[in-house]
């Protein structure tokens, strides 16, 4: 009987290792995995930061202003002027719906049409 829990406890020994060895590996690759994908984020960061500057460079009003005259006679565009603006107080407030509230209104799914 000895012999048979002998057995039993080196064979536990043996698979606990097992496991323990391959949980190990499969840290280690996932660690891995994690620092190239961190790689990854970080070209893809520096990537989104040099498109942010050259789309600044690119939407500088100095440019545009010189495209919109290159192109004026294809595009017609014209420089926006502080006149063109109005004050907010000039501005009409839409006209709220006006709800009748004499006649009941039908809630219930009895009054819903069928189909």
């Amino acid at each position: 009987m000895r012999s048979v829990l002998f057995i039993l406890a080196a064979l536990a020994v043996i698979g606990s290792g097992y496991w323990a060895y391959h949980e190990n590996y499969s840290t280690q690759a996932e660690l891995d995995r994690v620092d190239s994908l961190r790689r990854e984020i970080g070209a893809a960061r520096e990537r989104v930061a040099i498109l942010k500057a050259e789309w600044a460079y690119l939407n500088r009003p100095d440019r545009l202003s010189d495209l919109a005259e290159l192109n004026f006679d294809r595009l017609g565009l014209l420089p926006l002027l502080p006149d063109q603006f109005d004050l907010i107080a000039n501005v009409p407030e839409p006209i709220p719906d006006v709800i009748d509230l004499t006649e009941p209104i039908d809630v219930t799914s009895a009054g819903a049409q069928q189909p």
